[in-house]
């Protein structure tokens, strides 16, 4: 309970019209019990515009019921209580007649005290408040012996905040929020109310627009188009994932294992029908039962999911968000993402999430001028606006911001056991002329085009998930050369476990849409990536962004006719597995999508009813686990001695050689790839051990859809010098294909997928 000094002058007309007309931003000083030194009693007062009458039913000191008086036409209520000399001394309930008849009883939220302490305050303002989300929005909590919801909201330039639901009719002038000088951020405690509240915040900016937001921090939101927030603990979630979640703390980075991603967007994935025989959404259980089997029977380590924050656009893909504490309501309850998550860990499947730090949508009800002022972003639109996508930046140098951020990504780490961020257009975060002409952006204070405010948010980013998620990754999607991506903040980097190469997708990509015969002319595009290949710790990217906006599907984009198009897909996917650096693909590039992706309808699943797209899809498997089970194949990403050209340098006929090596050098594997419709016989290959080498993987084996071009299972070494070695393989390569080989001594588990010779 708190205590409230006596004032005449809140008994002042002036002061009662300002708060029935919702102008009044101290009703703690009016509202509640308040000792009237002009009648010696302690005075209850509320505020119930829409009652008919209330009635004020006293707990303590004497308990009774007392009919309030209405002391002002715009629903000021209020009564003395006999017996009680302080606010500290009175405990009651109001209880509200309608005119409809209904009576409604509720606690007094004006008889409760502050909640978020002076150090909490502290904290926010300092940006070390790594556990916001614990204070800001809405909590089921108990006061006393009372339940009810604790709101608070950050808005430092509003003249008032209120909280606005279904409890109240959506009225701003009931709820009135107390300011926590000086730090600018509202709270209310509600007594009575429980989860499943919709609520948002209402806002009187110091201009006098009245502004209905969503809460920056629910955990729950409407589903879209929708936009209220919901009460909601999923705290109480059961977790049976402790196995994982041990070795993740246990197992420590993963620079030596195996990672391979499938980039997963959930609205699209499948689909099911729903009412009328119109496709719907799977739910989150849904996904669980059926994605997390696909993905362990496709041999993939992790599922990379495009942005589930709450977002009011689906065709932003997630990247436009409104709720960023929230899962999105499209699937399912908060309770229903942890299970999906849980199903994941339990399969043995890692789960990262793409992260969207850089900017923001406009949309009425979230973060743009959320107090009537640039609040979360700058004011300047020369550096609070991208222009490209209509979004607002992020303003990284205003510590609450910062702290809104950093707790968000702990937030998932944390609460919903997730394994690692994606975190989307870092480039565009790093350069305050990202996407700029001259005269649109502002330097910084040293006169460069670096994001000095940002960095140094990267690096705290990187640092606390690290520190605090011992076993998860952050990766950045970033397409510049800025140095130190992935290098340790304390060696001057960003920090970031891993960075996307997007040099090599794009070169890669770039080469395999040649024909054939122009492709020795540009040999480079594919053996560039060799020469940066170790300044940062890269993941091999065929992502959603490379089958969208015209630029057609994976398959769709290679020349030549069906069958050429399909082996060249598997010789890239091979490329890609044997090419130093961990590897992600886009769901749909695994069975040969031919349309470009469409957020609004489900996967071309029918197309596995045809062999062709079968075999694609088996040679990804086989590849997975090909990759998985072999040390050769992962142990030495990020070490020189872990891969080497035998050849790069065969331009003429469009073929590279490659060596993958394990810390025994006897645990090898040599892979051949041929980028032109020509089979080559008796090809030359040096070799660093003598004996049989295995065909382990051959992608145009009939199994695959190739047409069986191979080495009858394996050949011999030939003593003979080649590419430095001392033996050779004269080997046959398939046309479009790539063989893969491995001393007979090699411990691989894949099935034999070996077609015959030529």
């Amino acid at each position: 309970m708190s205590a409230r000094p006596a004032s005449a002058a809140v008994r002042s007309r002036h002061i009662l019209d300002a708060l029935t007309a919702g102008h009044f931003a101290d009703p703690f000083s009016v509202l509640g019990p308040h000792r009237d030194e002009s009648r010696d009693a302690l005075v209850v007062r509320v505020f119930q515009p829409a009652a008919k009458e209330v009635t004020l039913r006293v707990v303590h000191p004497v308990a009774q019921d007392i009919r309030m008086e209405r002391t002002h036409p715009g629903g000021v209520f209020e009564a003395p209580v006999p017996g009680a000399t302080s606010p500290s001394e009175v405990d009651y309930r109001v209880m509200t007649h309608f005119a409809s008849g209904v009576t409604v009883e509720r606690g007094d939220p004006y008889n409760f005290g502050r909640v978020l302490t002076d150090f909490d305050m502290h904290l926010f303002g300092e940006g070390r408040h790594l556990r916001t989300y614990e204070k800001l929005g809405a909590h089921v909590i108990t006061l006393g012996h009372t339940r009810g919801v604790h709101f608070a909201v950050w808005a430092p330039s509003a003249q008032r905040v209120s909280v606005i639901g279904d409890f109240n009719g959506w009225d701003g002038r009931v709820h009135v929020m107390r300011n926590l000088m000086p730090g600018g951020v509202w709270e209310i405690f509600l007594p009575d109310l429980d989860q499943g509240e919709h609520y948002k915040f209402e806002v009187r900016t110091r201009a006098g627009h009245v502004l209905e937001k969503s809460d920056p921090y629910a955990f729950y939101c409407e589903l879209p188009p929708k936009t209220a927030s919901i009460v909601h603990d999923a705290s109480g979630y059961e977790w049976q994932d402790a196995a994982w979640m041990q070795e993740r703390r246990e197992a420590g980075s993963w620079f030596e294992r195996p990672m391979s991603i499938y980039e997963v967007h959930l609205g699209s994935w499948r689909r099911k029908l729903g009412h009328g025989g119109q496709a719907s959404f799977l739910s989150y259980r849904e996904l669980a039962e059926q994605l997390v089997p696909y993905v362990q029977e496709m041999g993939f380590t992790h599922i990379e999911l495009l942005p589930v924050m709450e977002h009011p656009f689906l065709g932003s893909w997630g990247y436009q968000v409104t709720g960023f504490y929230a899962p999105t309501s499209r699937f399912g309850r908060p309770e229903d993402f942890k299970a999906f998550v849980d199903a994941c860990h339990r399969g043995g499947i890692g789960v990262l999430l793409d992260w969207v730090p850089g900017h923001f949508p406009k949309d009425a009800h979230g973060l743009a001028h959320f107090d009537g002022t640039a609040l979360f972003e700058h004011e300047d639109p020369r550096q609070g606006e991208h222009q490209d996508w209509g979004t607002l930046i992020f303003n990284y140098g205003r510590n609450e911001v910062r702290n809104f951020l950093l707790s968000n990504a702990l937030f998932w780490l944390h609460e919903y056991h997730i394994d690692g961020l994606r975190v989307d257009a870092v480039a565009s975060m790093l350069y305050l002329d990202y996407s700029r002409k001259a005269g649109q952006w502002i330097p910084n204070r040293y006169g460069g085009r670096e994001n000095l405010e940002a960095v140094t948010f990267l690096q705290q980013l990187n640092t606390l998930t690290h520190d605090e998620g011992p076993g998860t990754i952050t990766a950045a999607e970033e397409s510049t050369s800025w140095p130190g991506v992935s290098r340790p903040v304390h060696l001057g980097g960003l920090g970031f476990t891993y960075k996307w190469n997007m040099g090599w997708m794009h070169d890669v990509l770039h080469y395999a849409a040649r024909d054939p015969v122009h492709r020795r002319w540009n040999h480079n595009e594919l053996t560039f990536s060799m020469i940066y290949a170790y300044t940062e710790n890269f993941i091999l990217p065929f992502s959603h962004d490379e089958v969208v906006h015209g630029k057609r599907s994976m398959l769709d984009k290679l020349p030549g006719d069906e069958w050429q198009k399909r082996a060249m897909l598997r010789t890239l996917f091979t490329f890609m597995f044997l090419h130093p650096g961990k590897k992600l693909l886009f769901m749909g590039v695994e069975f040969g999508q031919w349309r470009e992706w469409n957020h609004d309808t489900s996967l071309d699943w029918h197309l596995l009813e045809y062999p062709g797209h079968v075999g694609l899809q088996r040679v990804v498997k086989d590849l997975n686990r090909l990759y998985r089970d072999e040390p050769a194949l992962h142990r030495r990403d990020h070490h020189l001695e872990g891969f080497r050209w035998i050849d790069c340098s065969d331009n003429e006929n469009s073929v590279v050689s490659v060596l993958r090596r394990a810390a025994d050098p006897a645990d090898h594997f040599v892979a051949v790839f041929n980028f032109t419709p020509v089979p080559r016989y008796s090809y030359t290959v040096g070799v660093p051990a003598a004996g049989f080498y295995r065909e382990v993987l051959n992608t145009d084996s009939p199994v695959y859809g190739g047409g069986g071009v191979g080495n009858l299972g394996g050949l011999d070494a030939v003593p003979g010098s080649a590419h430095g070695y001392d033996q050779f393989l004269p080997l046959t390569v398939p046309p479009l294909g790539a063989v893969l080989l491995a001393p007979a001594r090699s411990r691989t588990t894949v099935p034999d997928r070996q077609g015959p010779a030529a």
